[in-house]
């Protein structure tokens, strides 16, 4: 009974959050005007850096695997682009609670709404960053098929990992202010365990089996990626994207419904 009444409390926040959902998109657009306040190019320039940083390790590590430079570049761009998305939100999300404090002290509002607000303040830098994916298929003459389409359901699943991800590490670094970094420096070694600057042809099958199959962030981002390559992902891609959503979802609301009225008093 505990436990429902704990989801019962956290699903309210989160629909309470959603049926004002004009807070989180104004806050999250503000973010991102405050933070670009003057500048001529705006949030273009982390396009810039991207485009950068991909066109530079896309081409070293292209060349120190010998891949062909119109196949790999577009894996490259993608899985950055998107790895670049759930980094930032993960980063973020763990300061969501700790960085509103001054609104959830002050104004009474659904917390969940400041995890959407990280969420949708980097959808609106990935805006800008996808923007990156066309321009390179163009150079390379890269055709987009139908399979493309997955992609959008695919978006929808990975975007809904993440934001239990985002809700439960909110919760904990608001408790545990040592927290955050430690988050911070796994997901910079995940970067190198899941194929982002690397692909499958470029490992053993041993470390393959291991660091594919086992990995659940290259099957968040396989079903993103895959279609906009053209290729169908697996089963085993889609499987292990809802089985982590269901789980991760319901650990969730059992966490955010159980600590909910204590994030004040720890900030």
């Amino acid at each position: 009974m505990r436990v429902l009444n704990f989801i019962k409390v956290a699903g309210y926040d989160i629909l309470s959050a959603f049926n004002n959902y004009h807070l989180f998109l104004t806050l999250g657009w503000q973010d991102v005007a405050t933070k670009y306040r003057r500048s001529r190019i705006g949030a273009f320039w982390i396009t810039i850096g991207m485009s950068v940083s991909i066109t530079t390790m896309g081409v070293v590590f292209g060349q120190l695997f010998e891949q062909p430079m119109a196949e790999f570049l577009p894996f490259v761009s993608i899985g950055s682009i998107f790895w670049g998305f759930f980094s930032s939100n993960i980063g973020d999300g763990c300061n969501g609670f700790i960085a509103a404090s001054g609104i959830i002290l002050q104004v009474r509002m659904p917390l969940f709404v400041h995890v959407m607000r990280v969420l949708w303040r980097n959808l609106i830098i990935l805006g800008h960053n996808i923007m990156i994916v066309p321009i390179v298929f163009l150079f390379f003459s890269k055709p987009v098929s139908l399979v493309a389409l997955l992609a959008i359901p695919g978006f929808i699943l990975f975007v809904i990992n993440l934001s239990w991800m985002m809700l439960v590490l909110s919760v904990v670094c608001a408790r545990y202010r040592d927290f955050p970094p430690i988050v911070i420096n796994a997901v910079g070694i995940l970067f190198f365990l899941t194929p982002i600057m690397w692909n499958e042809t470029t490992i053993p099958d041993r470390a393959n089996f291991l660091m594919l199959n086992y990995n659940p962030f290259y099957h968040l981002i396989s079903i993103v990626r895959a279609p906009l390559l053209g290729f169908t992902p697996t089963v085993a891609n889609w499987v292990y994207a809802c089985v982590m959503g269901l789980v991760g979802w319901s650990i969730a609301l059992i966490i955010f419904g159980r600590y909910r009225n204590r994030i004040p008093y720890w900030l």
